[in-house]
């Protein structure tokens, strides 16, 4: 089963309202606003991140930047990027760098970052680099039932 097709089954089961959109190939956060004509901070993007054996989702706005001090603090531990491989047999079904905010599917908790859940709708990769979803975050709250921190670095941190 692919992950774009899990997740519909996973979104259909629960009688979840969500549009499926198909939009030319995107490999970034930023391509895939860029694709489908949605500015960045509308659109999340989801980073796996791994705290000594434990993985988790961390979902941020497309142009944001985890910060991952605040992340492993939540998590308990030193939080660091996963990598390709992590990555590839966490979500063996996804394209690479394409899996969706759902960390329920995989067994892993979802952290969300307070700006996205501040947000009236959410659209993210659905697995594929030509597949997204727009839903409520209502709706994506209910499924996923993340935590919601303040996740992200702010500027002065990036530049200072």
């Amino acid at each position: 089963m692919s992950c774009a097709q899990r997740l519909r089954e996973f979104l259909d089961s629960h009688a979840s309202k969500y549009v499926l959109i198909t939009h030319s190939r995107a490999f970034t956060a930023q391509e895939l606003a860029a694709s489908m004509h949605v500015p960045g901070r509308e659109l999340a993007k989801a980073v796996l991140v791994r705290t000594g054996n434990r993985l988790a989702l961390v979902v941020v706005r497309a142009q944001d930047h985890v910060d991952l001090g605040r992340v492993g603090r939540a998590l308990g531990g030193v939080a660091v990027l996963a990598n390709e491989t992590d990555i590839s047999v966490t979500f063996p079904d996804c394209e690479l760098g394409a899996m969706p905010p759902f960390g329920v599917l995989y067994g892993m908790p979802t952290l969300v970052d307070r700006e996205i859940a501040n947000d009236k709708e959410i659209v993210f990769n659905a697995g594929t680099h030509t597949d997204a979803v727009r839903m409520s975050y209502e709706e994506f709250e209910k499924l996923v039932k993340p935590r919601v921190l303040d996740l992200t670095m702010r500027l002065d941190q990036l530049v200072g």
